[in-house]
């Protein structure tokens, strides 16, 4: 079968990867590529760049950088781009063993600050008169230590959190995202269009002449 000699190729860069730090950063890494078989192969296994030092732990791949690598794999290649303009690389090192009383620390530490918080909140407004008012109000009768209301109180204020938040353990009621989960994706991507934007600054500010102000 004759390959055509300027394939038409389709590329969509992802918008963050992992990789180890001593690996070489390819283009079938970043990118989904589609084009034809013989061409997706060699284009998949296209060396970008390999990290260095100076690169910390992060790097970014844009399609300024990747245009012309694919136009030396194919001359006239028709590149046509979808979606992201760049990547973010995040490098990892070898992984670190994490030792476990972190785990029974963290879980002690927002255990008593939640507890606090609550405490904190309802003496501000004063919820044990509260309880004991709606009490009186139910019952007819005035009762300074509502302890069935309290602990019926305490036991749907923890069901009620576990609804909200979705999750118990790691079990999930439905499909949907959790408030915690979609307060931690908005913010990642503001950290990484921070990170974007530091390393397109950093890239700007290596390639003006000495001298020559930012």
């Amino acid at each position: 079968m004759k390959v055509n000699p300027t394939p038409t190729v389709f590329l969509q860069l992802r918008s963050r990867i992992k990789l180890p730090r001593d690996q070489t950063v390819k283009l079938g890494d970043v990118a989904f590529i589609v084009c034809e078989p013989e061409w997706e192969r060699r284009l998949r296994d296209l060396p970008l760049t390999q990290p260095k030092d100076i690169d910390g732990n992060r790097l970014v791949m844009d399609l300024i950088q990747i245009i012309p690598k694919i136009k030396k794999v194919i001359p006239g290649a028709h590149i046509e781009t979808m979606g992201n303009h760049h990547t973010l690389v995040e490098l990892v090192g070898p992984d670190s063993k994490r030792s476990k009383l972190w785990f029974p620390l963290i879980w002690l530490l927002l255990f008593f600050g939640s507890a606090l918080t609550i405490m904190n909140f309802h003496a501000d407004v004063n919820m044990l008169e509260v309880q004991i008012r709606i009490v009186e109000m139910v019952t007819g009768k005035r009762d300074e230590h509502p302890y069935l209301f309290q602990i019926a109180y305490s036991l749907g204020l923890g069901f009620g959190m576990t609804v909200f938040f979705n999750h118990l353990f790691k079990k999930k009621w439905n499909e949907e995202p959790t408030p915690l989960e979609v307060e931690m994706y908005l913010y990642q991507e503001n950290l990484d269009q921070f990170v974007v934007a530091e390393e397109y600054r950093k890239m700007n500010t290596a390639a003006k002449p000495p001298g020559e102000k930012p």
